[in-house]
This record gives structure tokens, sequence and C-alpha cells, in this order.
């Protein structure tokens, strides 16, 4: 093998999502899936097509999000870009914040017009949006509670006067729930909500990362610490909800 071609999968081999995205995307094979590694559950299988779902095929609380959603929006870890391009044909200013390579080629062949490769800690604040659209989780991207007043701080800068912020998230109690109902919790212990990931496709690794899943009490409570009010917009069926935090 060419040295050029050992440079080009080394470099790729960490862009787990935009690999599969593009394999996707050329192939729309339905059967390409990602398995997924997590500290405190077993390990788990996302068919890559779900990175490509429709508006009907996307769980009620982000559907309920999209519809909430207002002005110029910025989606935070679009992805192949779902919610990017259904709100791009419901007529709306949409700004696709991507961190993938891949995913970003992907959804700029996918037709999004306003894609900004980054991380969100680190995106220009030059710009404000009237919402901030975290779905599948996306605050999970703090990794942990002591990074939430940073994101607090970045988004504060991000959004325009009356700006909101549209998140999902779960209550990760039910991985450590007894038959009898009880919590098997270390109270001395981090957050169980503090978990890690590691992705793989076709045999790559991607570098194992922290993942943040905030139940919605303390989301409250962290959203009122740091200026933030949140008001609970639904509820899911399995112990996640949906959230808007204003200023």
């Amino acid at each position: 093998m060419e040295e050029t071609n050992i440079k080009d999968q080394e470099s790729y081999s960490f862009d787990v999502i935009g690999h599969a995205c593009r394999d996707y995307y050329e192939t729309h094979d339905d059967h390409l899936s990602i398995e997924v590694w997590c500290n405190v559950a077993e390990t788990d299988i996302i068919p890559v097509n779900y990175l490509f779902r429709s508006y009907p095929q996307m769980p009620t609380l982000e559907q309920t999000a999209l519809h909430h959603c207002r002005g110029h929006v910025l989606d935070i870890g679009a992805c192949a870009g779902p919610h990017t391009l259904y709100l791009q044909q419901e007529g709306y200013r949409v700004t696709a914040l991507e961190s993938s390579p891949g995913a970003c080629e992907v959804m700029k062949m996918r037709g999004v017009r306003d894609i900004v490769e980054g991380d969100f800690f680190q995106i220009p604040t030059n710009r404000q949006y009237d919402t901030l659209l975290m779905m599948m989780n996306g605050i999970g991207i703090t990794g942990s509670l002591d990074r939430l007043g940073e994101f607090f701080s970045v988004a504060r800068r991000l959004m325009a006067p009356d700006g909101q912020i549209l998140v999902d998230s779960s209550d990760l109690r039910y991985l450590f729930m007894e038959d009898d109902g009880s919590l098997l919790i270390q109270l001395n212990n981090k957050y169980y909500g503090e978990v890690e990931y590691r992705m793989s496709y076709k045999g790559e690794k991607g570098r194992r990362f922290p993942w943040l899943f905030i139940d919605d009490q303390l989301l409250d409570y962290y959203a009122q610490k740091h200026g933030f009010r949140m008001e609970r917009l639904e509820e899911g069926n399995h112990f996640d909800y949906l959230a808007r935090l204003t200023l």
C-alpha cells in the first residue's frame, strides 16, 4: 500500500461518523451500522440510515423541537443534516455545525447551504442565532457537569436577544435500578450521567470521548445557576425529555 493511502487511513480512521455517512450516501445500503461501546451499558448498534432519517421517521421529541424552532437556527451536531434539511425545506435560515469532516462533506452534497465545520466550544461568536438546536442529546458535548458553565457561557454569546436553546436528554437512572425500584448508585462517585463512548465502523475505531446525559431536574438547577430558565416542553417514553432554555 502506498504511503499516501496509509496516511489517509490514519487520518480518516477517527472520523467514524464521516466514513459511515459517506458510505451510506454513496450506496444507500440499509445494512450499514456503527458499533457504539459505552462504559455503563452494553455495546449498541446505530443503523447508519438512521442518521439520514426523514421527518416522519424522527422521534416525537425531535418533531416537537423542530416545530418550536424560530428565526436563524444553529443545528449543533448536525451529522448528515436531517434536521437542517427539514428546516431548510420549511423556509428557515439554518446553519449546520458539525465536527466531522466527512459528515460536512455529505451535508454539502445533500444540499445543506450553510455549514460550519468545527467544535461548539471553538465556534466564532460573530454571528448570533435565535435558536440553538441540540438533538440526540446534543448537550452531551459538554462531557461532564463541570463543563456546563463553559457551555452556558458560549451559548449566551451565540444567542440573539430573546433566543432559545432546544435540547433533549435522558435520565440514565434506569440503568442502575434494582427490581424493587431502588437505585444502585454510589453517591461518592461522579454523576451517573457522565459516561464514556467509543464508536467503530467496519473495524475502524474512533477515539474514546466523554458524553453527558443529564436529568431534567439537574439541568434546571444548572440553568438557573448560570442565568437561564428551563421549560419542559415534552416528556418521552423512557426517561427522556425535551426542554427549552432561555435567558
